[in-house]
């Protein structure tokens, strides 16, 4: 048995997400923590319905899992290996790895929103999921319709068939209609304000690593997959590093996931909220075991993964 916890990134907020945090002890102290150092940081912030707020949504994400993650493996026991997080849920995999402490990770996560909304302050931006076509078939896409003053790229790879595009919403609107001509199942915009993993976060990249320098960081005590290469990393400088730059390039979830497990994950559970890494990987490899706390309760995901 080797499992591995799974953190969402963007797309994944909704209304209500304190609510879905397991009542444990360890879960209830987190939160209660999150909630002072977010008050701290910005007053107006709301952790529980942040809405397309980066800010609010990149915060209140980072504060619900690691509450969930210490829910299952504090309060429930259940011996984790392994730590991979989507986009901003990287940051909440670095506190469940013991590499950041839940403030200096609010801390980053803060400053990472803010500059990534500041960078994308001159115009209109957003990202979309593409479902039914290839990696080249998504940059054969992305690049016949981007433009300098309208530019789009690769963010995500998120399976072998699903690539999440970033770019303007001009340009969104251009590559909706050539990924129905191309036969995409369908193209999703995601609930968000900024678009990121590309060129436009350089900024951000730089902002990042000026942050994380001054951090006191610790040897990871799980196995963490980076988002920027898809690789385990297991010394702190490594996580930092991915940390900072996967702002700015594509997120090589499809590479991760497959890593896991060659290097023997037989089950992924994903934290709240959300399920929609649990199935990436359930679909990449059908023999990992995977489950979401969002739709067991907590008992029933730390039975099941023992197993």
């Amino acid at each position: 048995m080797s499992i591995a916890l799974l953190f969402p990134g963007q797309g994944a907020q909704r209304p209500g997400m304190l609510a879905l945090v397991p009542e444990t002890s360890a879960a209830q102290e987190t939160l209660t923590q999150a909630r002072h150092v977010c008050q701290r940081l910005d007053s107006h912030v709301d952790l529980d319905d942040p809405g397309r707020d980066t800010v609010a949504t990149q915060l209140s994400l980072v504060s619900v899992g690691v509450a969930c993650s210490r829910a299952l493996t504090v309060d429930g026991q259940l011996p984790v290996a392994f730590a991979a997080g989507h986009s901003v849920g990287a940051f909440t995999a670095a506190v469940a790895a013991g590499v950041l402490t839940l403030p200096d990770a609010l801390a980053t996560v803060y400053l990472r929103a803010n500059a990534m909304r500041a960078a994308c302050a001159d115009r209109r931006w957003g990202m979309a999921a593409i479902n039914g076509v290839t990696l080249s078939a998504a940059h054969s896409l992305a690049s016949g319709v981007s433009t300098p003053d309208q530019p789009l790229w690769v963010a995500n790879v998120n399976s072998a068939t699903q690539i999440v595009v970033a770019g303007t919403l001009a340009a969104l609107d251009r590559a909706e209609s050539d990924a129905r001509r191309r036969g995409a199942r369908s193209f999703e915009r995601l609930d968000v304000e900024v678009a990121s993993h590309g060129p436009i976060q350089t900024s951000t990249e730089a902002a990042l690593r000026e942050q994380l320098a001054s951090v006191t960081t610790r040897p990871p005590t799980l196995s963490y997959i980076t988002n920027s290469g898809g690789r385990a990393a297991r010394t702190a400088q490594a996580v930092v590093d991915d940390l900072a730059a996967s702002v700015s390039r594509t997120v090589q979830w499809y590479d991760g996931v497959r890593l896991m497990y060659e290097l023997g994950v037989t089950c992924a559970v994903e934290v709240v909220p959300g399920h929609t890494l649990s199935r990436l990987v359930a679909s990449a490899v059908p023999a990992v075991s995977t489950m979401a706390v969002d739709e067991q309760s907590l008992p029933a995901v730390i039975a099941q993964a023992r197993r």
